[in-house]
């Protein structure tokens, strides 16, 4: 009986440490948590003063509207931008503008974290900046809703991004620079290799404004 009533004080000696070390281990994984989720927007700091606060861009600076798109999109893009596949043209302000931004999420981690902070901005709509044919643009969106959707809310499994609210002066210069070869040249570029090409069947500038002006009426 001794024996018994020494060891029950031993037993729950022994659950009570089982129960500390377990809620430490707990209020640890709370903690890692909480730092991983606001990461993202520590890390997002470095990118407000051409994308804003909110991700809604900055056309004065070549910066565009960021908000809400996709992780997948963003953490791809970046990381293209840190190898050099997007960022080198000597031709590309804003890329070059670009790329040592990309360069200084110096972890993988802050990268991911950054792209998923991107996802959870709310979207931001802005007007039409300049002047286009909706309807003679939709014959030529044709092309594009086979990638990026009817809607143009895009395609992950095809690597095509939401273009749908994407502000128009962006979309066109980025065509533009697909057209050029500006953009879509890189051998290890496969998405802007696909897309060069499509971007090379609008055969002038009022094709491009017309087929931007038909995609901001389009609502993912």
């Amino acid at each position: 009986m001794r024996k018994i009533q020494k060891s029950v004080p031993q037993r729950t000696a022994i659950w009570t440490l089982l129960v500390v070390i377990g809620g430490i281990n707990l209020s640890g994984c709370r903690l890692g948590t909480t730092n991983a989720a606001t990461r993202g927007q520590e890390v997002f700091e470095t990118c407000v003063p051409c994308h804003n606060a909110d991700g809604s861009g900055n056309p004065t600076v070549g910066a565009p509207n960021i908000a809400g798109m996709k992780e997948w999109y963003v953490e791809r893009e970046l990381e293209k931008f840190r190898a050099g596949v997007r960022g080198m043209h000597f031709n590309d302000v804003e890329g070059l503008r670009m790329r040592p931004m990309a360069l200084s999420l110096t972890s993988d981690e802050d990268l991911k974290a950054v792209a998923r902070y991107v996802e959870t901005l709310p979207p931001v709509r802005h007007a039409s900046s300049f002047p286009g044919d909706p309807k003679a643009g939709e014959a030529l969106y044709a092309a594009c809703g086979s990638c990026h959707g009817d809607n143009g809310a895009g395609n992950q499994d095809l690597g095509a991004p939401r273009i749908a609210g994407v502000d128009d002066w962006y979309l066109a210069t980025e065509l533009r620079k697909f057209k050029s070869g500006v953009r879509g040249t890189s051998p290890k570029d496969r998405e802007g290799r696909l897309m060069r090409p499509m971007a090379r069947t609008l055969p002038d500038e009022d094709a491009i404004r017309n087929v931007v002006a038909y995609a901001e009426t389009l609502k993912p």
